[in-house]
């Protein structure tokens, strides 16, 4: 199958949140009153946009990210599912949504079961009252428990996140809060270090010193604990922050990470079609009248720099030959031969069977690696 004819990823961005959590970067507004059926019916006409230029194609998967999919109505994601269906067609899709447990969302599950959803993605964030109040969270742990108990039920399959190497938090606490988790018996989670990210609400009281996160070996430590604790119990690591059972990794974010096509639609979304970079306008209110914000022709280095960037968070690493067939450029025309030498010497990087990947050693220090294959 060429990459012209290759199945597509659907990414579909709800903007909209309750309250905007304080270590959150994403394309996230509060608003008060929101149309939902002129937001379908916008969200609608955009994938009807790039359904005509992508002609032949037909969907691996579809995301409802955010923002908060859940505020939606379950007709509002069945119209979509609906939609994406008529203008593409699914080819044995994945079709997942974010959720917030809270109870009210938590209602709407069977609805977006009926509606075609098979995956949900919870916002669970920590299992302990005072790191969700901490980290802004609009739900208890008595809620995150019960909304998982009901996506449980609804959805075949179920995945949560977690963030680790909060303020306060002790590699002895971690470990206890990872063993619960573990113990709910899902097949997918995401765990993620915190980190502190530039215009958020933590980074404004990093700076004036009324927020500190765990020292960097106290982080380290608690990363090689998760990696451990999961591979124990059969959800090894696949992504430097996702951990699944054999089979039940997220096949809509492999599309990122292994540099296939996606389309993006809805405020802020990003899309990657036929090597060219598509963003759409972030603010809600702009995106409603003019949803496109940019649609750029990458140049093939600029392709190949991503697909490293992407590849190697994953533990498989790089395929040297899909990488030039999605870029058009051979690996070793991107990275620094200096640097490929320096790296694997180190122990960081593995270079076997048409694959470039990072070692168990070089994988926690991902960014200062790819910078250096890329000097």
């Amino acid at each position: 199958m060429s990459e012209i004819t290759a199945p597509l990823a659907l990414y579909v961005h709800w903007p909209f949140c309750v309250s905007k959590c304080p270590y959150c970067d994403f394309n996230s507004h509060v608003r008060e009153r929101i149309d939902e059926a002129a937001w379908r019916d916008a969200l609608i006409a955009d994938m009807e946009y790039e359904a005509r230029l992508t002609p032949g194609r037909r969907l691996s998967s579809l995301f409802f990210g955010g923002g908060t999919p859940s505020l939606m109505s379950p007709e509002t994601v069945g119209a979509i599912i609906d939609a994406a269906d008529r203008l593409w067609g699914f080819e044995n899709a994945e079709i997942t949504l974010e959720a917030n447990p809270s109870s009210v969302e938590a209602g709407r599950f069977a609805g977006f079961a009926a509606a075609g959803v098979n995956r949900v993605s919870l916002g669970l964030q920590a299992l302990d009252d005072a790191a969700l109040k901490a980290l802004g969270r609009a739900h208890d742990l008595g809620e995150g428990l019960a909304a998982l108990d009901v996506a449980q039920r609804h959805f075949p399959r179920v995945s949560f996140d977690l963030i680790y190497a909060r303020e306060g938090q002790t590699p002895g606490e971690w470990e206890a809060e990872l063993t619960r988790a573990l113990a709910f018996g899902t097949e997918h989670l995401s765990l993620y270090q915190l980190t502190i990210e530039p215009g958020t609400a933590f980074a404004t009281r990093a700076r004036l010193g009324r927020l500190t996160l765990p020292e960097e070996d106290a982080s380290l430590g608690m990363f090689e604990m998760t990696r451990a604790m999961t591979a124990a119990a059969g959800l090894p690591a696949y992504e430097v922050s996702n951990h699944a059972r054999p089979g039940a990794e997220s096949r809509h974010n492999l599309t990122y990470w292994r540099y296939g096509d996606y389309v993006g639609v809805g405020p802020g979304a990003h899309g990657r079609r036929g090597g060219m970079a598509t963003t759409r306008e972030r603010l809600p209110e702009t995106w409603l009248k003019t949803p496109v914000a940019s649609e750029t022709p990458l140049e093939a280095n600029t392709r190949a720099d991503e697909a490293l960037m992407m590849g190697l968070r994953l533990l498989e690493g790089l395929d040297e030959a899909v990488f030039t067939t999605r870029t058009g450029v051979a690996l070793d025309d991107v990275i620094s031969p200096a640097g490929l030498a320096e790296t694997t010497q180190l122990g960081l990087v593995a270079r076997e069977n048409g694959r470039l990947r990072l070692t168990h050693t070089g994988q926690p220090l991902l960014n200062a690696v790819i910078a250096r294959l890329m000097a």
